[in-house]
């Protein structure tokens, strides 16, 4: 069954019905781990979803911050949007090279920056490809676009206030890395990170919320698999990972089931992991 909603998850058959919509924009957002072998511009610009921008997650962020891909302030937010040709008035499909891993980051950016008419396309370009639908090499003919934000505070947390979280338990904390990264048996893949997680936190792999073909799970089963970590979704959410990229699969994950009340920490283990002054813990999670 495919999930349609230009708000949170749109399918392939969506986006190839919409495909020549005049207010339609796609972004490609493929982003990948350090030391993968792979570069998502060059593989944008070899093929890519006709008419779609790339979107640079590492150069469209807060580029004064020593921690990777930060939030970038409103101002270049708009001025890279604009270039784009991404504006007021548009329904935005964002994609990536992986199936459903860096998309939901952007997808998670505008939804701070106020603009809810974005999606994800389920399942990506390998889906997309799967099916042979089109693709082609040639950049997009851009025109400028107004865009205005209206920055949503409460959809991001800082350092300060998931330690104020970890201590209370008023929010469930819910980490995206796999299990051996979260219980601290596996290093780090960015150098001078500690191994563990924030105390109290639970862990939902985001692989454990996609099915094999890189969609993403019906609503039922990921409330399912929240549960199954011992996650209350009764209470505000806090999304983590590596570095905030993951962390907005999870954020998308709850949005699909209804939870309204998430945000993302946008630091992650690269800032929590860096800092001995924050408690650590290893091993599974405390339920």
């Amino acid at each position: 069954m495919s999930y349609d909603d230009p708000k949170t998850l749109v399918s392939t058959d969506w986006l190839a019905a919409h495909l020549n919509d005049p207010d339609l924009r796609i972004l490609d957002a493929s982003w990948y781990l350090p030391g993968s072998g792979r570069d998502p511009r060059a593989e944008y610009q070899e093929a890519h979803i006709p008419g779609a921008r790339f979107f640079d997650i590492d150069e469209i962020s807060d580029q004064r911050s020593d921690l990777p891909h930060m939030v970038p302030p409103p101002e270049k937010f708009i001025s890279r949007m604009r270039a784009m040709g991404v504006g007021d008035g548009h329904q935005v499909v964002v994609y990536d090279g992986a199936g459903l891993f860096s998309a939901a980051r952007v997808w998670w950016t505008f939804r701070l920056m106020g603009k809810t008419d974005i999606a994800v396309l389920d399942g990506g370009l390998p889906k997309w490809r799967a099916e042979e639908r089109p693709v082609e090499d040639m950049p997009p003919v851009v025109r400028d676009r107004h865009m205005t934000v209206q920055r949503q505070a409460g959809l991001v947390k800082d350092v300060t206030q998931v330690a104020a979280a970890s201590k209370l338990g008023d929010f469930e904390i819910i980490d995206a890395r796999g299990p051996s990264r979260f219980e601290g048996t596996d290093p780090e893949p960015r150098p001078g990170l500690r191994p563990g997680h924030i105390p109290g936190s639970k862990n939902v792999p985001f692989a454990s919320l996609l099915n094999a073909d890189g969609t993403m799970k019906s609503p039922e089963a990921l409330r399912a698999v929240f549960e199954a970590a011992g996650v209350d979704l009764r209470k505000p959410v806090i999304t983590s990972c590596g570095s905030g990229v993951t962390a907005a699969i999870l954020s998308l994950a709850l949005e699909v089931i209804g939870h309204r009340t998430h945000s993302l920490y946008d630091g992650s283990w690269s800032e929590w992991g860096m800092y001995g002054d924050l408690p650590v813990e290893t091993g599974p999670a405390r339920c």
